[in-house]
């Protein structure tokens, strides 16, 4: 089952059918806040029946909007008592400047009237508060009291997605590999391994710290290892597969007598001479002739014929090569593969991701998740924890990618979304990142893609940027 997270959308426009009765004398109902492209368009029923305004003073209804870092006066309505009107009308001394409201004799305001303003919309706008005030002015504009009231917010319409992780996988086994590579050195033409020759000790030990690593882990189970020994291209060719048959035998029966595994549970294979090894370091090489030894590497004459017109031709580079590159095609490449057990109990689970999360599968780590609140800092740790364990899988990926939108972190999602593959969810994920970096016509080609394969909510998303387009 896909596990999904919604968020609730806002609303694009505030509106409200409540009556505002706290400011003395003065009613506002039916007001709403509503932006169209470049403007905001605000609009309220003020009702004055009730406003009584004594014949020296006034009253201003200022209504403006108050936002987290600016704000702005609207237009205002001025109520002047007799006397007061008529010092305004003889001295030109309105409360209200020209242009930025309206004055009125107490006596022949309207009882309603509708109030309507077109602004400049401003980004500080978007979760502003639509405010009222009522001023009430004695002689020469002494301000004698002051009410004020908050009549609701303003928000924008918020692209709100469904977010849509990949799908729970059936559980499987979990299995895991090391690799590795030993340089094991022989007498010449010897097969038999001396512990103490030369490096052998540490190379030796590279191979039981490998196995032991797996093997004292109680969790782990080894399934089987694999050795597979190289020699170099040196001449005669039948003289190297001896070799390296031989001495890859050694080393399986070498570790057999350390671990006491059966007979057959170490599996060999062998080359006689490293011919890829070589290429690649000839290729990756500043040699003169480089172009050309890397012509008789891949021709096809038979591999003594092939080293012979090699070291008869390029004399100084075969020399170079026999003393800096040979010595590194006379390995054994080793892979060890093991099981490691599920683990059914949140606890463990929990422990095991503090300690080793390498040993958890994305199931195992999806089942965390569900412990946490969506968005939380412990939630995305989980998903960007799973990923780092499963770098290459599409799945990891697209959980990564969903939880970093989630958590509205958009910078690190697109590389989350390179490697999450081509599914529905994948793809319908790309376009609600599309749609969060506002990029719509993207975002609403690929949810048309998502929906054609089954994605519902890929058209609650489209609904959504039509709207917002």
């Amino acid at each position: 089952m896909r596990r999904i997270i919604t968020t609730i959308a806002a609303l694009i426009i505030l509106h409200t059918a409540v009556v505002a009765q706290n400011i003395t004398g003065v009613t506002i109902d039916q007001f709403n806040m509503k932006r169209s492209g470049q403007f905001m368009t605000i609009k309220m029923n003020i009702g004055l029946e009730s406003l009584k305004v004594r014949v020296d003073n006034a009253t201003v209804i200022a209504p403006m909007l108050v936002g987290q870092s600016d704000s702005i006066a609207l237009e205002s309505l001025a109520i002047y008592g007799r006397n007061r009107y008529y010092q305004y009308i003889r001295n030109n001394t309105p409360l209200v400047a020209e242009g930025k409201g309206s004055n009125y004799r107490a006596s022949e305001v309207p009882d309603t009237m509708t109030y309507q303003v077109i602004v400049p919309y401003q980004p500080w706008m978007d979760g502003a508060c639509l405010k009222v005030e009522r001023r009430e002015y004695g002689c020469c504009h002494k301000l004698l009291n002051k009410e004020s009231v908050g009549l609701g917010y303003y928000q924008e319409f918020k692209f709100a997605p469904k977010f849509i992780f990949a799908p729970q996988r059936a559980i499987t086994t979990k299995t895991r590999f090391i690799s590795g590579s030993a340089f094991i050195d022989f007498p010449v033409s010897q097969t038999i391994i001396y512990p103490d020759y030369r490096n052998n000790r540490v190379e030796l030990g590279k191979i039981i710290a490998s196995i032991d690593s797996v093997n004292n882990d109680p969790d782990n189970t080894i399934m089987a290892i694999s050795i597979k020994g190289f020699a170099s291209p040196e001449s005669p060719y039948d003289n190297n597969t001896r070799l390296a048959k031989g001495r890859t035998q050694a080393l399986k029966e070498y570790v057999q007598q350390l671990y006491h595994f059966a007979p057959d549970f170490i599996q060999t294979s062998y080359e006689p001479e490293d011919w890829a090894g070589l290429r690649a370091y000839v290729a990756a090489s500043q040699l003169e002739h480089r172009d050309e030894i890397l012509a008789i590497i891949d021709c096809n004459r038979e591999p003594d014929n092939k080293e012979w017109v090699l070291k008869s031709t390029y004399r100084e580079e075969y020399k170079y090569l026999l003393e800096h590159c040979y010595p590194a095609l006379r390995h054994s490449d080793y892979k060890i593969e093991y099981n490691i057990r599920q683990y059914d109990d949140i606890e463990e689970i929990k422990r095991v991701f503090a300690e080793s999360p390498q040993k958890l599968s994305l199931n195992e780590f999806n089942r965390l998740a569900q412990q946490y609140e969506p968005g939380s800092d412990e939630w995305s740790d989980v998903f960007e924890t799973a990923v780092r364990m499963y770098p290459n899988d599409e799945d990891a990926n697209l959980n990564a990618a969903v939880s970093k939108m989630q958590h509205n972190e958009l910078l690190r999602v697109q590389r989350y979304l390179d490697k999450a593959g081509n599914s529905p969810q994948a793809i319908y994920a790309r376009g609600v990142y599309a749609a969060l970096l506002k990029q719509y016509d993207t975002a609403i080609e690929l949810l048309a893609q998502a929906q054609a394969m089954g994605i519902n909510e890929a058209t609650d998303a489209i609904d959504q940027i039509e709207k917002i387009k």
